[in-house]
C-alpha cells in the first residue's frame, strides 16, 4: 500500500533541492495528478511527525535529510543567515511558510546541529566547484553517502563531511580549464578522528569532477597502506569496479580479484547496480589492490593510458574527461615504490600535461617533510630526503596534479619552506575540519579551564578523575591495576552487549602499553605483562576480590555518573560471569599480549592483526614508535604510557586512546607517567605535556578561526603567514622534531614569572659603548643608598642599589639595543611590547643593581651614575655568549619577590628587606660586566675613575610578573623562513 503522504513528501522535496520554497504550492502541484484526494494540511503533517517520533518514520527521515542539508548550506543563495544556527534554520520556515506549531514539531523531530564548520584559510580562487556543478555529477559522491547512511551516519555528520569535503574541492584548479595550475593544501584533524572519512568524500567529488588519477601516498607501511586500500574499495569504488565484469559465481573468473573469499564484508562493500559506465557515469580503475601495492614496466604504463572520445581534442576537454575511467591508486611512502612510479610516469610522453591529477598525502608530516638542512645546501639549490624529493618529481611530472595533505599534526607542514615551489608548503589552502561529535580527544582526559575547584572536582564533573590515573615515581607502577581494568572493561563490554547494546563497537578490545622505543625494553615488557597476566588468578577468588574492589572503587562510581543511559551491573557479583568469557577472548590463541615492532610488512604479516578480517582481537599490544602514527588500534579500552619525547607532534601522535568510544566511553583509563625521566637529574610530566599540547593545538584552531572570516571579500590572511600562529605552551615540548623546523624561526618567547637573561652581547668597543649609551637614562635614576634584600627562602641576602622605571621607560632602552647576533632578542622584545595593556599590564619595574661585597671589588659610575659595582663575567669559548648572567642568589630572591607578589592579596604587598612590589611589577637585575679571567683585572675598565663605557657589557636580567601574559597562555610562537622570498607577514597576536 502506498504511503501517499511520504510520497508526495518525498517528491517535493527532491524537487526543491538545494534551496527551500513554498511547500503549500509545491505540495498541491506534486498531488494533483496521482493524489487529488490528499490532506496536505499541516495539522496532518504534525501529527504523522508525532507519530514519528515514536516509531521513527521515513517522513521524518526525508524531512531530516532536507533541513540538515538547508541547515549546513555555505553556499547558500537563498539566505544571508550563517549555517547551523537557528536563524538559518528559521529562514527555511520562512521560505517554506510553514506555522509556528508546524515549525516547533519539525525542530523537534529534527534539532539544529549548531556546530562548528571548518576553518578555511586560503589564497582568492576562481569558483567553480558550484552547486549546481555538483550536483550535476555526483554518482560517486551519492554512492559514498549513501553507504555512510547504511552504517548509520546521522544527517547531521553526513552534512558535515559534505560541507567539508567540499571545501577541499573547490579550492582545486577546474579541471576542465586549459591553463594549467597547481593548487596545494592541508586538511588538518584531530588524531584518529575520521580523516579517512574526509579524504574518502574529496576523492568522490573529485573524480566525479573530472580528476581522472588520484594517488593516494597511505603510510609507510603495507599495513596500513592496505587499510586505506580496503576502506577506498568498500566505500567509494564498489564491487562492481573491483569485479570488471567477472562473475562472482565463476571462480575461474575471480583469479586475482580479492576480497571475495577471504573477507567477510564482501557482501556490504557498495554496490553500483551495474558498471558505471553503463549507468551513464564512468568507472574506476584500480592501478593497487589490497594485497599488491604499485606494480611497475608494461602492467603500469598500460594502466596509465587514456581513450578520447574526440582524439583532436586534449584529455581535460569535457567531451573526453567525463567518459574516461579514473585511475585510482594507493602506494607506500616507500623508496622504491615511488621510484617505480616516476620512471612509469617519465615513459608517458604528451598525456601527462592533459591529465587532471589529485595527491592525497595521509600523515603528509611523515616521511613527505624534507628534513634536510638548506644550511647544507650546495648554492641555494634544495637537497631533498628520498621521499620528498620523489615526491616532487611527481609533482613536476604532472603539472595538472593537485596536492592535499592530511595530519592531525600540521606544524611540520606549515614549516615547510613557501619559497621553495617545488616543496608541498599549503600555498593556496589550510582547512581546519571540526571536532566531530561522540570524539574523545584531549579534552575528554583534561580539565582544561575548568571552574570547578580542584578540591571539589568529582568522576562526574572532571574528565581526569574520571578517566586518568596517573604513574608517580615508586614502588607501584600501576600495570597489574591496568591489566585488571582491561580485563574489567572487557567484562562490561559484554555485558552491555547482553543487554541490548549493539555489539559492533565491542568487536575488538585492546590495551596499549607504550614505555619505551627500544625494541629489548618490548620484549622484558611483554614477557613481564604475560607473567603477570598467569600470575593474575582471574579465575581464583583471590583475582575475583581484587577485580571487585576496583570494580567498585573505579569503574562502577564513574559508569554511574557518566553512562546511566546504558545498561551496567548493580554488583560485581552481576558482571562476574562475564569476566570468565573476557578472560576467553583475551586469551584466545594461548598468548594475551603481542609486540608490535617490526619494520617490515612481513613481520607484520605473521602478527595476524588484521583489525579488517579478524572477527576479534582482544590483547594488549606492546610496542613503540610503530603503535603510534597511522595505526589504528581498533576497541582500544585502557592505555599504559610512560614514553618520554620533547616534540609536540610526535607526542600526539602517540595519542591512541583518542578517537571514537561508541557505548564504552566510560571505561576507557589512561596510565600516564608524571615523573619520567627527561635526564638524569630531572623528571618531566607527561600528563601535564599532553595539556600544553592540547592547548597549543587548540590555539593554533582559534587563531585559524579569528582570521578566516573574509573582509571585503578578500581574505585577511593566506597560508603563508599562518606560520606565526604556532605557539608553545611548555617550553621543553617543541612543535616538531628539530630537523622538521629547519625553516621556523621563533617570532615570540612569553616569560611571565619567569627569567629572560639574554646572553649574546656585542663583543666590539664601538657597539658596547652605544649599547651603554642607551642605558644612561636609566642609570641616572639609581639612589645612592643600598638595600638589603633578603635572607628569604633560603637564599643569602645581598645589597643593591634600586630604582623604580616605567615599563614605557625600560622598554623605549630595549628597544635600541644591539647583539652579536642579529635576532637574538627579538621573540623576547615582541613579547615585551605587548605588555601596555594588549596582552597584560606591567605598571612598573623594580631595578636592581647588586654591589659586591669583597675587599677587592671594582666600584665606578657608568656615564655620570652613582657608583655601580662591576661584575666579572666570562664568555664560552669561541663564543659570543656568556654562561650565565646573574648571581644565583639575585635571581631566587628577584624570583621570590615576583611569586609572591602574584600570591599576595591585591591590598597586600610582598617585601624582600625595605622593598615592597606590587602583583604587576617586574623585576630587572642590572649587571655593568667587564670580560675578565680575574676579578683584578676588572679594575683596569675604569679609567679616572668611570667606567669605560667601551668595556662595559650591560648585561642584565628580567623577570615579569605573572601577570604577563593574555587568557590563552601560550609561551612560544613560531613562524616560516622562506629562502626565495625575504618579506613577510606577521599576524597580530593582540590578545591571544
Amino acid at each position: 500500500m502506498t504511503d501517499v503522504l511520504l510520497e508526495i513528501h518525498a517528491q517535493v522535496l527532491r524537487g526543491m533541492g538545494n534551496r527551500p520554497r513554498r511547500f503549500e504550492d509545491w505540495a498541491a502541484l506534486t498531488a494533483s495528478e496521482d493524489f487529488p484526494d490528499a490532506d496536505l494540511s499541516e495539522e496532518t503533517f504534525w501529527d504523522r511527525l508525532l507519530a514519528d517520533a515514536e516509531s521513527g518514520g521515513e517522513l521524518t527521515a526525508a524531512w531530516s535529510k532536507a533541513l540538515t542539508a538547508w541547515d549546513y548550506d555555505e553556499q547558500a543563495a537563498w539566505t544571508q543567515e550563517a549555517p547551523r544556527t537557528q536563524a538559518r534554520r528559521a529562514a527555511a520556515y520562512d521560505r517554506l511558510q510553514f506555522g509556528d506549531d508546524l515549525r516547533k514539531a519539525l525542530t523537534a523531530a529534527v534539532p539544529v546541529a549548531e556546530l562548528p564548520g571548518p576553518v578555511v584559510i586560503a589564497t582568492e580562487h576562481t569558483p567553480w566547484y558550484t552547486p549546481e556543478r555538483a550536483a550535476a555529477r555526483s554518482f560517486y559522491w551519492k554512492a559514498y553517502e549513501q553507504k555512510l547512511r547504511d552504517k548509520g551516519w546521522s544527517d547531521a555528520a553526513i552534512a558535515s563531511l559534505d560541507e567539508a569535503s567540499r571545501a577541499v574541492v573547490e579550492r582545486l584548479t577546474d579541471p576542465e580549464q586549459p591553463e594549467r595550475r597547481q593548487a596545494k593544501g592541508l586538511v588538518v584533524g584531530y588524531v584518529q578522528s575520521g580523516k579517512t572519512a574526509n579524504f574518502t568524500g574529496v576523492t568522490a567529488k573529485a573524480v566525479d569532477a573530472g580528476y581522472r588519477l588520484v594517488i593516494v601516498l597511505g603510510g609507510t607501511l603495507n599495513l596500513l597502506r592496505a587499510q586505506t586500500q580496503r576502506r577506498l574499495d568498500m566505500e567509494l569504488i564498489g564491487q562492481e569496479n573491483i569485479l570488471r565484469g567477472a562473475d562472482p559465481r565463476d571462480p575461474d573468473s575471480l583469479v586475482g580479484v580479492d576480497y571475495i573469499g577471504d573477507d567477510d564484508d564482501w557482501p556490504d562493500f557498495v554496490q553500483h547496480h551495474g558498471r558505471p559506465s553503463e549507468l551513464q557515469a564512468f568507472d574506476i580503475e584500480r592501478l593497487t589492490t589490497r594485497d599488491r601495492d604499485y606494480m611497475s614496466l608494461a602492467q603500469g604504463i598500460r594502466a596509465l593510458e587514456f581513450e578520447k572520445r574526440v582524439p583532436a581534442s586534449p584529455l581535460y576537454a569535457p567531451a573526453n574527461l567525463h567518459h574516461a575511467a579514473a585511475r585510482v591508486m594507493v602506494v607506500k611512502k616507500n623508496k622504491s615504490v615511488l621510484t617505480k612510479l616516476v620512471k612509469d610516469l617519465k615513459q608517458i610522453h604528451g598525456l601527462l600535461g592533459e591529465l587532471p591529477a589529485l595527491i592525497i598525502d595521509d600523515e603528509s608530516d611523515q616521511a613527505s617533510v624534507n628534513t634536510s638542512d638548506p644550511k647544507k645546501w650546495e648554492q641555494g639549490s634544495p637537497e631533498r630526503t628520498a621521499i620528498n624529493g620523489l615526491l616532487s618529481q611527481v609533482l613536476g611530472l604532472l603539472p595538472r596534479a593537485q596536492y592535499v595533505g592530511y595530519t592531525a599534526t600540521p606544524f611540520a607542514n606549515v614549516f615547510v619552506d613557501p619559497g621553495d615551489t617545488a616543496d608541498i608548503f599549503p600555498n593556496d589552502f589550510l582547512i581546519s575540519l571540526p571536532r566531530p561529535q561522540g570524539y574523545m580527544g584531549v579534552q575528554e582526559f583534561h580539565d582544561l579551564d575548568s571552574p570547578v575547584p580542584p578540591e571539589e572536582r568529582t568522576v562526574a564533573n572532571s574528565q581526569a578523575k574520571a578517566h586518568v590515573r596517573g604513574i608517580w615515581d615508586g614502588e607501584d607502577d600501576r600495570l597489574q591495576e591496568a591489566m585488571d581494568g582491561f580485563v574489567l572493561s572487557g567484562a562490561v563490554k559484554l555485558y552491555r552487549a547482553d543487554h541490548g547494546v549493539a555489539d559492533g563497537p565491542f568487536r575488538h578490545h585492546t590495551m596499549l602499553v607504550h614505555q619505551s622505543v627500544r625494541k629489548d625494553d618490548h620484549a622484558e615488557l611483554a614477557l613481564r605483562l604475560n607473567s603477570m597476566w598467569h600470575q593474575a588468578g582471574y579465575a581464583s577468588s583471590e583475582g575475583h576480590l581484587r577485580l571487585a574492589a576496583l570494580w567498585e572503587s573505579d569503574f562502577k562510581q564513574v559508569s554511574d555518573a557518566r553512562a546511566a543511559d546504558l545498561p551496567n551491573p548493580g554488583t560485581y557479583d552481576e558482571l562476574r560471569p562475564y569476566i570468565s568469557r573476557a578472560r576467553q577472548l583475551i586469551t584466545k590463541g594461548g598468548n594475551p599480549v603481542i609486540i608490535v615492532n617490526g619494520d617490515s610488512d612481513k613481520y607484520f604479516e605473521q602478527l595476524d592483526l588484521d583489525f579488517d578480517r579478524t572477527p576479534n582481537v582482544w590483547k594488549i599490544l606492546v610496542g613503540g614508535t610503530k603503535l603510534s602514527r597511522g595505526f589504528t588500534v581498533e576497541g582500544l579500552t585502557v592505555t599504559y604510557y610512560r614514553r618520554m619525547t620533547r616534540q609536540a607532534d610526535t607526542l600526539m601522535q602517540m595519542g591512541r586512546w583518542f578517537g571514537f568510544r561508541p557505548g564504552y566511553q566510560d571505561l576507557v583509563r589512561l596510565y600516564i607517567g608524571r615523573q619520567e625521566p627527561m635526564t638524569k637529574t630531572s623528571t618531566g610530566d607527561l600528563y601535564e605535556a599532553f595539556e600544553a599540547i592540547c592547548r597549543d593545538e587548540e590555539l593554533f584552531r582559534a587563531e585559524l578561526k579569528q582570521y578566516s572570516d573574509l573582509v571585503d571579500g578578500k581574505p585577511q590572511v593566506v597560508p603563508a603567514e599562518v606560520p606565526p600562529l604556532v605557539a608553545q605552551h611548555l617550553p621543553w615540548i617543541k612543535p616538531s622534531a628539530r630537523n622538521k623546523m629547519f625553516n621556523a624561526e621563533l617570532v615570540e618567547i612569553r616569560s611571565p614569572g619567569k627569567a629572560i637573561e639574554p646572553s649574546v652581547y656585542p663583543e666590539s668597543a664601538d657597539a658596547l659603548t652605544r649599547n651603554t649609551e642607551r642605558w644612561r637614562p636609566l642609570l641616572q635614576t639609581f639612589t645612592e643608598e643600598p638595600v638589603t634584600f633578603g635572607p628569604a627562602d633560603g637564599h643569602r641576602a645581598f645589597s643593591a642599589l634600586t630604582s623604580r622605571v616605567s615599563h614605557g621607560e625600560l622598554l623605549a632602552v630595549l628597544r635600541q639595543l644591539e647583539w652579536a647576533r642579529a635576532g637574538h632578542f627579538e621573540p623576547h622584545l615582541h613579547y615585551l611590547a605587548q605588555l601596555d595593556g594588549r596582552l597584560a599590564t606591567i605598571d612598573d619595574w623594580l631595578l636592581i643593581a647588586p654591589q659586591l661585597i669583597a675587599s677587592d671589588r671594582a666600584v665606578a659610575p657608568i656615564l655620570g651614575s652613582v657608583p655601580l659595582s662591576l661584575v666579572r663575567r666570562t664568555r664560552q669559548s669561541g663564543k659570543p655568549s656568556f654562561s650565565r648572567i646573574a648571581g644565583v642568589d639575585h635571581s631566587a630572591l628577584a624570583s621570590w619577590l615576583i611569586a609572591t607578589a602574584a600570591d599576595s592579596p591585591s591590598d597586600g604587598q610582598p617585601s624582600a628587606g625595605t622593598i615592597t612590589i606590587g602583583p604587576r611589577t617586574g623585576v630587572a637585575l642590572l649587571y655593568p660586566v667587564v670580560e675578565a679571567k680575574k676579578d683584578s683585572e676588572v679594575a683596569a675598565a675604569i679609567t679616572r675613575g668611570q667606567a669605560d663605557p667601551s668595556k662595559v657589557v650591560m648585561a642584565f636580567t628580567l623577570i615579569p610578573p605573572k601577570s604577563a601574559n593574555g587568557p590563552g597562555k601560550r609561551l612560544v610562537r613560531f613562524r616560516t623562513r622562506s629562502t626565495y622570498d625575504t618579506t613577510s607577514a606577521i599576524v597580530d597576536a593582540s590578545g591571544a
